[in-house]
Order: C-alpha cells, then sequence, then structure tokens
C-alpha cells in the first residue's frame, strides 16, 4: 500500500474509532444521568429499578437514528462522494453528543442523541466504501479488518475518558461528571477538518459517478442484488441484536454489581465512587480487548474458509460465550473478566461487515446497500436492548438473568447460513 492508501484508511479509522467513542458514551454516563435528569438521588433502590429501563430506551432511540442515518448517507455517499459524507457525518455526531452536555431533561437529551445518531450511522458506510474501493484487491481483507479494530480501541478511549472524568476528576460530583464527559464528543471535528484538506475522493467513485445514473434503494431488491442484499441484511441483524443487547447494559451491570460489593464491605461513598469506576473499566476493557483481538482473527479465518465457515464460527462461539458468562454462577469480579470472551466473540465478527458487505456491490451502489444492510437491521435490533431494558428491573442479578437469554440470538443465527453469499476470491465489483 501507498502513502495515499494509507492516508485514506487512517481518515476512515479515525472516524469510525469517535464514531464508536460518541455513540457508547451515554452508556457509560447513564447510572449517573438517568437518574439527575429525573431528579432521583443516583444510586438509590429508585434509580436501580429506572436506569436499565431508560438506557435500553436510549439505546433502542440510538439504534434507529443510526439506521436512519445509515440508509440516508449512505445514499449520499453514493451521490455526493466518500469523504464529503465522511466529514459532514464526523461533524454531525461531534456536535450532537456535545450538545448532550446541555440536556435539562430526558426529552432534550434525546433530540440531541438523535441528531449524533443520525451521523454516526452515516459514517460507516462511506468509510468502509472508500478504504475498499482504494486499498489493492489482494489487501482488501485486511484493511477492512484493520479498519474496525478502531471501534474496540474508540471504546476503550470512552472508558478511559468516562473513568478520568467521572471516576476520579469529579468522583465526588456525579450529578456533574456526566456532562463533562459529553463534552468530549468534541474531539472528533479537528479529524473532520483534517479529513477534507487532506483525502481525496476515491477513483473508482469518480468514474462510477460520471458514467452512470445516481443509485436507488429500491435496485437491492431487484433479481440482480436481492440475494445479496438479504445475506447483508440477515448476518447483521443476528450481530447488532447479540453487541446491542449485551454491550448497552455492560457498564450499568458492572455499577450495580459494584455498588452491591460496596455495601457488602461497608464502603462510604468515595470509595463506592471508586469501585463502581474501577469495575466499570474491568468489564468495557475486557470486551474491547476481547474485540480488538476477535477482529483481526476474522482475517485468516475468512481467508482460508471463507465468509459463510467465519459467520458460522462466530455465531457458535457467541452463543456459547453469552450462555457461559451469564448463565453460570461465577463471582461478580469473574463475570466482569469474562467480558473478554464475550466482546472476542459478538465484537470480533463484525470486523467482517467492513469487507464482506462492501465486496456485495458494484462501486455505484456499494455506499447504499453496505450503508441498508448495515444499518436497516439497527431498527430490528433496537428491540434487543429495550427488551433487556424492560426486564432488567431490579438491580444486577435481573440484568444477569436477561443477558442470559440474548446467547440463544447467534445460535439461531447459524440457520441463516446457507443463504449467505460467499465472496471469498472474488474481485471489487465495479
Amino acid at each position: 500500500m501507498n502513502r495515499a492508501q494509507w492516508i485514506v484508511l487512517l481518515a476512515a479509522w479515525l472516524g469510525w474509532g469517535f464514531d464508536c467513542f460518541d455513540a457508547l458514551l451515554f452508556n457509560f454516563v447513564a447510572p449517573n444521568c438517568i437518574p439527575t435528569l429525573l431528579g432521583i438521588p443516583i444510586g438509590s433502590k429508585e434509580a436501580a429499578d429506572v436506569v436499565p429501563y431508560w438506557n435500553g430506551v436510549f439505546s433502542s432511540l440510538l439504534l434507529i437514528g443510526w439506521a436512519t442515518g445509515g440508509i440516508l448517507f449512505g445514499k449520499v455517499a453514493d451521490r455526493l462522494g466518500r469523504t464529503r459524507t465522511l466529514m459532514l457525518t464526523m461533524a454531525m455526531y461531534s456536535l450532537g453528543t456535545a450538545a448532550c452536555a446541555f440536556a435539562p431533561n430526558l426529552a432534550v437529551l434525546a433530540v440531541f442523541r438523535f441528531i449524533a445518531s443520525l451521523g454516526i450511522g452515516g459514517e460507516w458506510a462511506a468509510g468502509a466504501a472508500m478504504v475498499a474501493e482504494v486499498v489493492p484487491e489482494r489487501r482488501r481483507v485486511e484493511a477492512g479488518a484493520l479498519l474496525y479494530t478502531a471501534a474496540p480501541i474508540g471504546l476503550i478511549g470512552a472508558t478511559f475518558v468516562d473513568h478520568l472524568i467521572a471516576g476520579v476528576a469529579f468522583v465526588d460530583q456525579p450529578e456533574m461528571s456526566w456532562r463533562y464527559v459529553f463534552l468530549c464528543g468534541l474531539i472528533p471535528t479537528a479529524v473532520a477538518l483534517g479529513v477534507r484538506w487532506f483525502v481525496k475522493e476515491p477513483e473508482r467513485w469518480q468514474s462510477a459517478a460520471t458514467a452512470s445514473a445516481p443509485p436507488a434503494i429500491a435496485e437491492l431488491f431487484t433479481p440482480q442484488w436481492r440475494a445479496r442484499t438479504f445475506s447483508g441484511l440477515a448476518l447483521a441483524i443476528i450481530a447488532l441484536i447479540t453487541w446491542w443487547s449485551c454491550n448497552a447494559f455492560l457498564p450499568t451491570l458492572a455499577a450495580g454489581l459494584a455498588r452491591a460489593e460496596a455495601a457488602a464491605q461497608g464502603l462510604d461513598a468515595s470509595a463506592t465512587g471508586g469501585l463502581i469506576g474501577t469495575w466499570k473499566s474491568i468489564a468495557l476493557n475486557s470486551f474491547n480487548v476481547g474485540g480488538l483481538i476477535g477482529t483481526m482473527l476474522t482475517v485468516p479465518i475468512a481467508k482460508r474458509l471463507g465468509r459463510r465457515v467465519m459467520f458460522g464460527v462466530y455465531f457458535l462461539a457467541s452463543g456459547l460465550a453469552i450462555l457461559a458468562v451469564f448463565g453460570l454462577d461465577l463471582a461478580p469480579i469473574s463475570r466482569l473478566w469474562g467480558s473478554f470472551f464475550v466482546g472476542l466473540t459478538i465484537f470480533g465478527v463484525f470486523g467482517s461487515f467492513t469487507y464482506y458487505l462492501p465486496e456485495l456491490y458494484p462501486t455505484r451502489l456499494r455506499a447504499t446497500g453496505a450503508g441498508f444492510c448495515y444499518n436497516a437491521g439497527r431498527v430490528l435490533a433496537a428491540a434487543g436492548p429495550f427488551w433487556v431494558g424492560s426486564v432488567a428491573k431490579g438491580g444486577p442479578d435481573a440484568v444477569v438473568d436477561a443477558l442470559f437469554f440474548i446467547g440463544l440470538v447467534p445460535l439461531l443465527g447459524l440457520l441463516v447460513l446457507p443463504m449467505v453469499i460467499e465472496t471469498k476470491d472474488q474481485p471489487l465489483n465495479d
């Protein structure tokens, strides 16, 4: 790969990393943010009852906005270009996330989160299409997986920021700390400006844009592309339901387990806050490091065994990991460390979507198709966090019980493998 190709990959990598950074900030601050805006004492029994529910509601709202933005800006990327769309969506999710810091109530917070989610959803399609079209054919799988490593790195960054602000700097002010965490959403604006100055549109897209008619979502369901669309959409729905149902509640689960442990040890408020920050970091970092390793493992599996077998391996491993971590009788801290195996599987499989979905469509339809498959499924996936949040009222034990049943989703997903389109060793379609 030459210098220009590495710059494109870096731009898309930063865009996707900060995308995930901004997307998951709410999950970190929910135990403090929701009670504050509802006028409920943080850490109280009443807060423990309502936080999982509202966490599920906001996660579902994020997914719906993410789906809307992904489909909308997928078309924009095919019409106006990958670079322009990448810059626009990064600015949108950055400003939307920062605005959440000034929300006076849950209704206004929901509006700002939805605005941010539109940009969060749109960034992926532009970045994935841009990388697939610029890198050499023989490096497409590696580049796609490398692009997705930005997701766990971004979440590790979000974990660090939350711990630094809510767990250290403002540990005695939980009712204010979450606002400063949201303000960190402004960081990606500098990257957005860099994209505008240093990254050019892929030649592949420029040629296709001048030689063909603008894309339409209806084309994805024509006989020529229908099977590929159903293949990508089915895989994305299974992976999204599983990932969001688990990840959205890891901070809440860790905080609940830490409060119970602190109460058992008779710790004061300051020590309890420190323990909560530490346990949240353990759960999230274990999950994200597992996801980072799992992302890179998709490369040898996909290149040697094919895409269909690779998805089968990850779905099977995902189901077993979730059932074990949330079903076995484990000590609280052991359950949090076990998040590594959950991340290795349910997070790792997403490393394949950045190269698999762009492989399904020609250049003129690539961002539209990949954006639709990856994001339309989020509407259905929104039911997962909402269900977990609805049944998980009453503390961490209820959350664990709810997450156990999510392990059935990827196991049922094995049934769709016969319809998966295999793209191994096939050149990118122009």
